[in-house]
């Protein structure tokens, strides 16, 4: 009798250890979201004191079906003052590879961002 708790009670473990693995795994990510995004640069600040600042570069592949908002959501935001940056940029054209954390985060005589979206934490 006390053997089969003891079946059940690891039987029952694995299949919640088995959903925790598939749901992590399953998370939506930017090749989800229609637009042919592409994550190709990043920069975030130490964050000894103050919020935390993250600056992405993200390719657009097909600008006509492309969900900015959507992908943008997808990035992570922290409170207490922090910011995310996510700049993308037409596939076909040059994009930065390199990010810096002071403005305009690349060199806007090179490049051209299509579009800029922020994310603020709260408080």
């Amino acid at each position: 009798m006390k053997s089969r708790k003891i079946i059940w009670f690891v039987g029952a473990l694995v299949l919640l250890l088995g959903y925790f693995i598939y749901d992590s795994y399953s998370q939506p990510n930017i090749k989800d979201v229609p637009g042919d995004f592409e994550e190709v640069a990043f920069v975030r600040n130490e964050q000894n004191k103050g919020g935390i600042v993250r600056v992405y570069a993200v390719t657009v592949g097909d600008q006509a079906k492309a969900q900015y908002e959507q992908c943008a959501d997808l990035f992570p935001t922290n409170d207490y003052g922090s910011v995310t940056k996510i700049y993308f940029f037409d596939k076909g054209m040059p994009y930065p590879t390199e990010l810096t954390l002071e403005e305009p985060h690349f060199d806007i005589q090179k490049y051209s961002a299509l579009r800029i979206v922020k994310r603020y934490g709260s408080k």
